[in-house]
């Protein structure tokens, strides 16, 4: 197994819908001046997240590309599959059971679960077991109706 090194950030989901929380944590992302991209071994998933993004709210988008679509390296969001880092980002969101995979190169990377599904919930125990293994150092965050709070 690889050494993933750096810090994962597990963010469980337990009050809103995916689609929402990513929006929100990439446009957060976005503000940094940061890129970001989003993994996900589901090509359908990416697709109904390529059209969430562009209208996630009426006076909003957030601007980004798939990685099977031209120039990849320019988007400030890039929705993809694979491993590669194309756009540069610093930021790496795993969805839907993402395998951890390179990790190299990016300042911060969230693991995003659903709370509510037993097959998401049991993946990211294994995820965690498998971070924790390559020495990466792990946090887990909670949704509570406080917002975020860190539980580990």
């Amino acid at each position: 197994m690889a050494e993933i090194g750096g810090e994962i950030w597990f963010y469980h989901l337990e009050r809103s819908g995916l689609e929402a929380v990513l929006a929100d944590l990439l446009q957060r992302t976005l503000q940094r001046g940061w890129r970001a991209v989003v993994r996900s071994p589901d090509p359908q998933r990416l697709g109904q997240l390529d059209e969430a993004l562009w209208t996630f709210r009426d006076d909003s988008f957030l601007p980004h590309g798939r990685d099977d679509e031209p120039m990849p390296e320019r988007q400030p969001i890039l929705l993809s599959s694979g491993e590669a880092r194309l756009n540069d980002a610093n930021a790496l969101f795993l969805i839907d059971g993402a395998e951890l995979g390179s990790l190299a190169g990016y300042e911060r990377r969230l693991y995003l679960f659903d709370g509510q599904d037993e097959a998401q919930l049991s993946l990211a125990r294994n995820r965690w077991r498998e971070a924790k293994g390559t020495g990466a150092v792990v946090s887990y965050w909670k949704q509570t109706d406080r917002g975020w709070e860190k539980q580990a």
